[in-house]
């Protein structure tokens, strides 16, 4: 008879890139509080030594340079990975597309060759809807055709590829988690998105309730939905960060296995309706500036997360638009602080 340490297989460590950084740092925060051995690599870039816990490894570097690498997955005995380092802003990728090609996909790769080099097992990727550019319908299913329509997506998508060719051709599986609009922080106040200059609406809606910024711009009002502004679907940042640790055990239970899946909750607001909350938990008033449509923002995109649920018994804690404001705001005042 097998005792319960044989029956179950052996927590690897886990090496967090960008884990300094707002998504990433909650992946270490859900790892560590479930006793995995976690290690950080984030050039600091856009990251914060803060955001990082004591108690966990931080390699200042970059995920291109194979000599640091190869020197972490010895020291650390890495055996599995989650990528979250890269580049994210949307416009920027329009305007600098190269940027985004290097830091998302060519670095990318350069992580994967040393990785397969080094025998790492596992890899989690951050991936985004963002890949599926236009799609016809919502909500989204992950056989949706991916046709990005910036090189943000292009970049992302390219790096599912390299994945999912690679699983092939190596002993390593893999599992790209497509998101949608992360927002919020850490119940407890240990981390939150602490980028100057952010583009994401529901950290700029508690920065202007602040007081931090002047007002919140509205880019168009004559889309097909039911107030006229985008819908998006709002994802709690630790909801994402706990599906990370789910996938990750799925990959080590099922070797052999690789997974994509969306990271929704197949529930959308609009911008309106976001705006509205942010009023309602602040008791306060945003100034909203009504300002032109952005290139390429679809009227709505929406989560279908039927995959994740079923094949990861995924069961978000924090669904609810005004719990997800809460606290993001919680983390807005103490980032305030923190900064003096």
């Amino acid at each position: 008879m097998m005792n319960e340490s044989e029956s179950k297989p052996a927590k690897p460590s886990v090496l967090v890139t960008g884990g300094a950084g707002y998504i990433g740092s909650h992946a270490v925060l859900a790892l560590q509080d479930e006793g995995w051995d976690v290690a950080v690599i984030d050039n600091l870039t856009t990251g914060f030594r803060f955001a990082v816990p004591d108690g966990v490894a931080l390699y200042e570097g970059d995920i291109e340079d194979g000599d640091l690498l190869t020197r972490i997955f010895a020291e650390q005995g890495t055996g599995a990975i989650m990528h979250f380092a890269g580049s994210i802003v949307v416009p920027e990728s329009v305007e600098n597309p190269l940027k985004y090609y290097h830091n998302n996909t060519a670095k990318s790769r350069a992580l994967i060759e040393v990785a397969v080099k080094a025998g790492v097992a596992h890899f989690i990727f951050s991936s985004t809807a963002a890949t599926y550019g236009l799609p016809e319908f919502s909500p989204v299913r992950e056989d949706t055709p991916q046709r990005p329509i910036n090189p943000y997506g292009w970049s992302k998508l390219m790096t599912e590829r390299m994945l999912a060719d690679t699983a092939a051709a190596h002993p390593m599986n893999h599992c790209a988690l497509r998101y949608f609009n992360v927002a919020g922080a850490d119940p407890e106040a240990r981390s939150g998105q602490s980028t100057a200059g952010a583009t994401h609406l529901i950290k700029v809606a508690v920065e202007a309730a602040l007081g931090k910024r002047s007002h919140v711009s509205v880019f168009g009002t004559d889309y097909e939905t039911p107030d006229g502004t985008g819908v998006r679907d709002y994802i709690h940042v630790s909801d994402l960060a706990a599906a990370h640790v789910l996938a990750l055990k799925a990959l080590i239970a099922q070797p052999e296995c690789s997974l994509a899946m969306n990271c929704g909750y197949g529930r959308g607001f609009s911008v309106l309706e976001v705006l509205d909350a942010v009023d309602r938990v602040t008791n306060l008033t945003i100034d909203r500036r009504i300002e032109g449509r952005r290139a390429g923002d679809p009227d709505q995109l929406i989560s279908d997360p039927a995959r994740i649920r079923e094949t990861l018994q995924w069961a978000p804690q924090h669904a609810d638009l005004d719990t997800i404001i809460a606290h993001a705001l919680a983390w807005e005042r103490k980032l305030s602080d923190l900064r003096g």
